[in-house]
């Protein structure tokens, strides 16, 4: 199959759960700029979801609402992107949630909230790519990229359930590249600490104090990620199964 330009997605279907703010976002305006026609699904974030589709260059965007813990939502999604476009290229997990709990703390961290975090953040994103496999495989040459967090293999994060949740994520993502090859790639971005709202509580002051202590010694922005989420798409073409790291140095 002939690729077009290694910076081109004209001509292709871009699905971003939680597309509404942060990470997804600003993947969302990066895969737009690159030519792709983006969905950006929503939960609660309906204003801010139709807002980004209207500012997006391009033509044929979409905001679209789904649940990632309501499966139902997800299969209605999938059933009209099946009637829209008849095929998804690049899909972007970005939707999850947090919460900020001491990994000491096992009052605040009991069995349901553990089990929200983890369905929200690994089931939801197994639901969307199961529902959007046909729709990928129909496009012969799609790739999944999951926003994950270097939380997976450091075990150091918002949360424990959260750590958890996101290492599951990783191996996932390793079983599906070996499962769905050639016709989709899996591939995972894993920032540590992004200047957006995701974690209640943690301000600029507090990340820039973190960010002395990495090499790079700057904040990491929601753009990085996106660029890495890009590159994905257009750059990384003979990579799958893999995790690309964007936290300045700070696993190091």
């Amino acid at each position: 199959m002939a690729h077009p330009p290694l910076t081109s997605l004209n001509g292709r279907v871009a699905v971003v759960t939680g597309g509404s703010s942060g990470i997804g976002a600003a993947s969302a305006r990066m895969l737009a700029e690159a030519g792709a026609t983006v969905v950006v699904t929503y939960n609660r974030g309906e204003e801010r979801a139709r807002a980004l589709v209207a500012a997006l260059p391009g033509s044929g965007h979409l905001a679209a609402h789904m649940v990632l813990e309501d499966t139902a939502s997800i299969r209605a999604m999938a059933a009209d992107l099946q009637a829209r476009f008849g095929r998804v290229d690049v899909l972007v997990n970005s939707a999850g949630f947090t919460r900020p709990i001491p990994h000491h703390d096992l009052e605040t961290m009991d069995e349901d909230l553990f089990a929200k975090i983890l369905l929200a953040n690994v089931h939801g994103p197994f639901s969307v790519i199961r529902s959007l496999m046909p729709l990928m495989q129909a496009s012969g040459d799609a790739v999944v990229i999951s926003v994950s967090s270097i939380s997976g293999t450091s075990g150091s994060g918002s949360n424990m359930a959260y750590c958890a949740a996101k290492a599951a994520l990783d191996t996932m993502t390793l079983s599906m590249a070996r499962a769905f090859g050639p016709k989709v790639r899996f591939l995972c971005v894993a920032p540590g600490a992004v200047a957006t709202d995701f974690v209640a509580g943690r301000g600029r002051p507090e990340l820039e104090k973190a960010a002395q202590a990495t090499p790079l010694k700057r904040v990491v922005e929601p753009e990085d990620v996106a660029a890495a989420v890009l590159a994905c798409a257009t750059h990384l073409r003979a990579a799958t199964g893999t995790t690309i790291v964007v936290d300045g140095g700070r696993h190091l």
